[in-house]
């Protein structure tokens, strides 16, 4: 439902503004082509080869990977994987040896390594950890099947909310294999994540982790205080682990997850439980595409499980919506209180969904309560406004519908609905002149809108301005037949 929900709204200085205002929009793409040369120079020297062994000494595999402070490198958990030694390879044709493994984060596919070379031949970049937005260019340098770099470019086509998860970037930009733990940087030259390729079911999915998972990686890696582990000994540990086994599904199942493909995720969500049944993440996303794929029964048993393991808000509000779904509106109720307890500052879709339960369930007045619990957590939640000024509407308190529908018409200043719903709440309150008004400006931002022809047509009836709704009821002749008559059984009684 959170795709639904999200919910997640003088003549001469016009026409200047307007240019200015286009310029703008085609500067950034035009600087970008011409500076990508440039920022390619800058970044190479900052991505590095990694190079692995198995316990014989003979070649693994090869991947890629960046410094990101004078002694650590990020590259792709798997890229390390059954490796007892690794090598790094600069740009500049050095190579040291891997001594440690400093931090993984399994799930997320992240390792950081410890690489004790000469700070003089190191360039870190930097992590730029706010959300990149869609459309936003990007490079990706790495080495795909040797030592030497690689340039490919494109957009950050989507970034996805996975519940349980965190975000995923969609990248258009190329990811061959052994560019796994390439840096992904935005024209500036910052990191905004680590690419990563699964090769799952026969497939290539690309897609990059976001750089605030990897400094959350490097802060945990900077407090530990245990001493870290070397290749073998992470080989060792992992095969001793039957929870690897799991996580090797889990990311398997991540990676079709980040194309909103549940069909093929959910098989893997399914198989990493089947290998761990402890696993509560593979627990939660399995309930997840459950319920993506409309499977409500089987979402609050997956779902159930993973709260029972680890109590989230995402698996609560999971069950929420799938009782919701089959109408079980009490137990769709406490799903929803329990995810909002445990996320409280996070709960404007938890609140909108409790609404529509409410709204289901025929207890208005809660309806109301939770929308407004919606708005004060996320102001510009036009959703919650909409369903609030209905539900005003419904109750005949006109005063406040016209207020929710006022706020939600500046949240949306070019939407036909928002200004038709406001022209209901302004006619049921006897503002007639404000309803013409406001249907008129439907009209305007949406001249095939039958409703609002008709609105205005009998909003004009009701002032006794007879030929204005005859016009409106000859325009729906021509293109909505069920509004027209509508209006014609009030013209003609």
């Amino acid at each position: 439902m959170k795709a639904v929900y999200s919910a997640r709204f003088v003549k001469n200085g016009i026409a200047f503004f307007l240019c200015g205002f286009i310029f703008a929009l085609a500067l950034p793409r035009t600087y970008a082509q011409d500076q990508l040369p440039d920022l390619v120079r800058r970044i190479k020297p900052s991505s590095v080869a990694i190079e692995t062994f198995d316990a014989r000494g003979e070649r693994l595999s090869r991947g890629s990977g960046f410094f990101i402070d004078r002694d650590r490198v990020v590259t792709n958990r798997h890229v390390i994987d059954g490796a007892y030694r690794g090598e790094v390879h600069l740009n500049s044709g050095n190579s040291f040896q891997v001594k440690n493994v400093l931090a993984v984060d399994a799930e997320g596919d992240i390792a950081i390594l410890k690489v004790e070379a000469p700070p003089n031949l190191v360039r870190p970049l930097s992590l730029d950890r706010a959300s990149p937005q869609e459309g936003e260019s990007v490079v990706v340098i790495g080495n795909p099947f040797g030592l030497e770099g690689s340039v490919t470019n494109g957009i950050v086509s989507a970034v996805r909310d996975i519940p349980g998860f965190g975000r995923i970037i969609q990248i258009t930009a190329p990811i061959s294999p052994g560019s796994s733990g390439s840096p992904v940087v935005n024209m500036q030259g910052q990191v905004i994540g680590v690419a990563t390729l699964q090769i799952t079911g026969g497939q290539s999915v690309n897609f990059a982790i976001p750089s605030e998972r990897i400094a959350q990686l490097d802060r945990s890696a900077q407090t530990q205080t245990t001493q870290q582990m070397s290749l073998g000994e992470l080989v060792v540990a992992t095969s001793r682990n039957k929870h690897a086994k799991a996580v090797e599904y889990f990311r398997d199942g991540l990676s079709f997850l980040s194309k909103d493909d549940c069909e093929k995720a959910l098989p893997y969500f399914q198989q990493a439980t089947e290998s761990d049944s402890s696993y509560a993440e593979a627990w939660a996303q399995t309930g997840f595409c459950h319920e993506k794929l409309g499977r409500h029964a089987e979402a609050i048993e997956a779902s159930k499980k993973s709260v029972s393991l680890r109590p989230s808000a995402e698996s609560y509000f999971n069950i929420g919506l799938a009782n919701y779904y089959l109408k079980q509106y009490r137990d769709a109720e406490q799903a929803y209180r329990q995810s909002i307890k445990l996320d409280p500052y996070n709960a404007a879709d938890a609140y909108y969904a409790l609404g529509l339960t409410y709204r289901d369930w025929g207890q208005f007045d809660e309806e109301i309560q939770a929308y407004k619990h919606a708005i004060k957590l996320k102001p510009d939640y036009a959703a919650a406004y909409d369903r609030l000024g209905q539900r005003y509407l419904q109750s005949k308190k006109y005063p406040e519908a016209i207020e929710a529908f006022k706020q939600l018409a500046i949240l949306k200043p070019g939407d036909a609905g928002a200004q038709n719903n406001l022209g209901e709440a302004y006619e049921a309150m006897g503002r007639r002149d404000d309803a013409v008004e406001a249907f008129r400006q439907a009209i305007r931002f949406k001249p095939d809108f039958g409703k609002a022809y008709f609105n205005l047509g009998k909003t004009l009836l009701a002032q006794g301005n007879r030929d204005a709704a005859i016009e409106q009821y000859v325009v729906l002749q021509n293109l909505d037949q069920d509004w027209a008559e509508k209006l014609y059984n009030l013209i003609y009684p």
